[in-house]
């Protein structure tokens, strides 16, 4: 029997009785340590639900709300009807994934958008081509650079919906593995999603310039 059960209790404050007190069998005695028991078995419940929300892992209902913010600000907010179990994962996701890298910036896109997005980096020479590279002419790379602009980016990002989310799980469906945003779904990731998104992932002290289309 589990501890805080209401017999376990029960039994246990009958145990804790005066020895010769109460050597008969009352009604009354049996009903104020019934109540007793009710009453303590309510409050360890309570402890248990306390509990399990000072930890993300057990977290739920508005608890894990105020766990996001406390962690991520307005980054990460539950939408409408999602469940404890993919709203913890979006918040792992978030707290452990790779920031302040181009690579980043790409991820994390392309997770809220289903598309990939374009980055140019005015001082990159991946991005702008150089005088004299091996099979690189200057602007041949997709933009011109200039050293004017450090620490600046620019970023396109898509909207469209992803076309193949066929092996993709909704949610509350684990079964595939994989778990797709309701934005994904639905081609509806906001401009403000993509800002918040994009100065997430950045580097601090750097400038990105964004553009949805």
């Amino acid at each position: 029997m589990a501890k805080g059960d209401q017999t376990d209790i029960f039994s246990r404050l009958q145990s804790l009785l005066p020895g010769g007190w109460f050597t008969d069998s009352s009604v009354f005695l049996s009903d104020l340590l019934a109540a007793g028991a009710r009453t303590l078995s309510w409050c360890h419940t309570l402890y248990l639900y306390a509990r399990r929300q000072t930890r993300i892992a057990t977290a739920s209902d508005g608890w894990l709300d105020m766990a996001a913010f406390d962690f991520l600000g307005n980054r990460v907010k539950r939408v409408a009807g999602l469940p404890d179990d993919v709203f913890r994962q979006q918040i792992r996701m978030s707290l452990f994934r790779e920031q302040g890298t181009r690579r980043a910036i790409v991820t994390i896109l392309e997770e809220i958008t289903g598309n990939t997005p374009e980055v140019f980096e005015p001082q990159c020479p991946g991005d702008t081509g150089v005088y004299g590279g091996p099979g690189l002419g200057y602007g041949m790379a997709g933009g011109y650079g200039s050293q004017l602009m450090p620490y600046q980016a620019f970023v396109v990002a898509y909207r469209e919906k992803r076309a193949d989310t066929a092996s993709l799980s909704g949610n509350g469906d684990a079964s595939r593995g994989e778990y797709v945003l309701r934005e994904i779904q639905t081609g509806k990731a906001t401009d403000a999603q993509i800002y918040a998104a994009v100065a997430a992932a950045k580097m601090e002290g750097t400038v990105v310039w964004v553009r949805v289309e």
